[in-house]
């Protein structure tokens, strides 16, 4: 395992640099796998252009002073990963799973769920609780509890 370095100052200026320079670049290209050019060698290569985004996203977390991590994203998740996502116990997860409200595959004992469909269960659940905020605010300010 590789040790964590602390980003210099000096690499967080080329990074600041590099990344305003790379996201108005970014912005001008029509291609979805444009070609860059190395100016050391003069070698060129096409890259996609979602890792040039990316890269963008590195360069800004960089000159912010920020480490970087790149992790492989898994397609499936265990059901402690997908608790620990939700932010919920892993029994109220399977509960969720023998409900219905997630999809999901057995590999032998094992349940795995899709992390697509755990990110879409969670952005749901964050809307419904702003759904209910607003409307706990809404009755409060209709009975009188807020001072206008």
């Amino acid at each position: 395992m590789e040790s964590v370095e602390k980003i210099s100052k000096t690499e967080q200026k080329i990074a600041i640099e590099s990344y305003d320079a790379l996201a108005s670049v970014i912005e001008q290209i029509k291609s979805n796998d444009p070609e860059i050019e190395i100016e050391e060698t003069g070698e060129k290569i096409k890259i996609p252009i979602k890792a040039l985004k990316f890269l963008g996203e590195m360069l800004k977390a960089m000159s912010q002073g920020q480490f970087i991590s790149l992790v492989p994203v898994a397609t499936e998740v265990t059901t402690q990963r997908a608790a620990e996502i939700l932010g919920c116990s892993r029994p109220h997860l399977v509960k969720l799973l023998e409900k219905g409200e997630l999809e999901f595959t057995k590999v032998g004992k094992h349940r795995r769920i899709k992390l697509e469909d755990v990110l879409k269960y969670r952005r749901k659940m964050k809307e419904e609780q702003k759904r209910h905020i607003t409307d706990i605010m809404s009755f409060d300010e209709e009975t009188g509890l807020y001072d206008t």
